[in-house]
């Protein structure tokens, strides 16, 4: 059982929400996202998920968007993304899961982005626009080198499809709530229960963490009842925007805190 499914299983256990938190790298430098990041996991969050940021980012919202333009703007580059990890991963012990586009990883090579990324400290990938059966090369690597693979299961996703997503995922499965773009509602959509529900049904022991449109303690608290996770990503870029790491640690312990 890897790190991360080891800590969200624990806090399971012991009836405690898990709160994972998006950060986009390099936004609005690379050290400032460093410090934002580690503000993040001395705040409260349980698991922290880093955005590589990307020219065609389909899945995102406007607030991500942004946040990933800014960074591409201030010259972030895909080679100075592992050093990035590793400044962070040198000061907390918050698992650090990678949020990225398949397509750059493509371009960077499979097996020398998976080697980087553990030597790094990361602890997995999270591919939104990867499927399963489309990745053969990643398999191989996150399990010669122990890495987290999370895929997507999503409201349209049939039960085979989610029996290949809960076989094949490791670390935890990224129950999509809604078929739309991330950013925060002000309903968490009600397909969420669902779709966690279709992947309960695999039998599965890896836990099912719910993303896309969380903003506030109480859906926090709603998701972590009947899911083992809730991932939070455009509440916590708008308070660093708005109000710096004081704003952004506040939000977190709110988030964590509140529930």
């Amino acid at each position: 059982m890897s790190t991360t499914e080891t800590l969200l299983h624990g806090l399971s256990d012991k009836g405690q929400p898990a709160l994972i938190g998006y950060f986009p790298a390099g936004y609005p430098t690379v050290q400032e996202s460093v410090e934002a990041c580690v503000a993040m996991c001395e705040s409260g969050i349980d698991i922290l998920e880093l955005g590589v940021p990307y020219s065609d980012p389909v899945m995102d919202g406007l607030v991500i968007q942004v946040a990933t333009e800014k960074a591409l703007a201030n010259g972030f580059k895909l080679s100075m993304f592992f050093d990035l990890v590793k400044q962070i991963t040198s000061r907390v012990s918050t698992p650090v899961l990678v949020m990225s586009y398949w397509n750059p990883i493509l371009q960077y090579g499979v097996e020398r982005f998976a080697r980087d990324l553990k030597a790094a400290g990361g602890a997995g990938l999270i591919t939104p626009d990867l499927i399963p059966d489309e990745a053969a090369d990643w398999l191989a690597y996150s399990d010669e080198l122990g890495l987290d693979r999370v895929f997507m299961a999503t409201p349209s996703s049939s039960q085979k499809r989610l029996d290949e997503v809960a076989r094949l995922s490791r670390g935890f499965i990224y129950a999509v709530s809604t078929m739309g773009i991330t950013g925060a509602r002000e309903d968490l959509d009600a397909k969420a229960r669902g779709v966690v529900s279709g992947v309960r049904n695999t039998k599965t022991e890896v836990p099912v963490c719910v993303g896309i449109g969380i903003s506030t303690a109480d859906q926090v608290s709603e998701v972590n009842s009947y899911a083992d996770g809730a991932i939070v990503g455009s509440v916590f870029i708008k308070a660093y925007r708005d109000g710096g790491i004081e704003e952004l640690r506040k939000t977190v312990k709110q988030l964590k805190g509140g529930i």
